[in-house]
């Protein structure tokens, strides 16, 4: 049984069918990436899966129980955790005060919130540097960081990435897939969307590519990358 499976899902804004029909799994431990060009569908997939947007027809499973049309924060609590594009830190708070956001499953723990902010300091030591200082104010590679290591608070079976690498440097964006691949050494199943295939077929084990809402591609990562529609519309021109 797959951790998460994903069968017939259409999702629709108002009238546009943005999801049509699309089936797609990830096993507990992969890394599974999910590619495709703006506007292929790739965002509001893992925002149906998060229970962002609820699918007009079709069955999403997490561990073999149907979640389709739950609350988000339900979804939460069963252990998928979603990093939305855009990072979407509260710049207002500090550091510290953000991560302890991501912790809010574990309420009135104290010791498991130490433990949890203790596990994201090791993995990014610059945010225990920058604890006490406004998130607002962090560079944007320290902001994914940050969106990265609130999520871990939560303590994900399956992590949910959305373009973790848009507008970082080169070598934020390694950084950034070397930590990714940590996290997934640790235990945590992983779906990432990201328009740098290259990086993200490199890093994942299986991949999906999405046009216009609809699967047109899958397979191992591998054998995408060295794929001649692949290489022709996402790896060309040394993406």
């Amino acid at each position: 049984m797959a951790m998460l499976e994903l069968r017939g899902v259409r999702t629709f804004y108002g009238a546009i069918e943005a999801l049509k029909g699309i089936s797609l799994k990830v096993e507990e431990g992969e890394v599974v990436a999910l590619l495709g060009s703006n506007g292929a569908g790739k965002s509001t997939t893992l925002r149906t899966i998060s229970g962002l947007l609820r699918p007009r027809e079709g069955e999403i499973r997490f561990q073999g129980q149907s979640i389709a049309g739950l609350p988000p924060d339900e979804i939460v609590k069963l252990g998928i955790v979603h990093v939305p594009e855009g990072r979407r830190i509260f710049g207002p708070l500090t550091v510290e005060e953000n991560l302890e956001m991501g912790a809010f499953l574990a309420r009135g723990q104290k010791k498991r919130i130490q433990e949890d902010l203790a596990r994201v300091y090791d993995m990014f030591p610059r945010l225990k540097e920058r604890r006490r200082q406004l998130a607002g104010t962090l560079s944007g590679g320290e902001q994914q960081m940050l969106a990265v290591g609130r999520a871990l608070m939560a303590r994900p079976k399956l992590l949910m990435l959305d373009e973790p690498s848009m507008g970082l440097a080169p070598n934020l964006v390694q950084f950034i897939m070397q930590t990714v691949r940590e996290i997934n050494r640790q235990g945590v199943t992983v779906l990432v969307v990201e328009q740098n295939a290259r990086s993200a077929l490199r890093l994942a084990s299986r991949a999906y590519v999405m046009e216009t809402g609809r699967i047109t591609l899958e397979g191992p990562a591998a054998e995408l990358a060295r794929d001649e529609q692949v290489v022709a519309a996402y790896l060309g021109g040394g993406r």
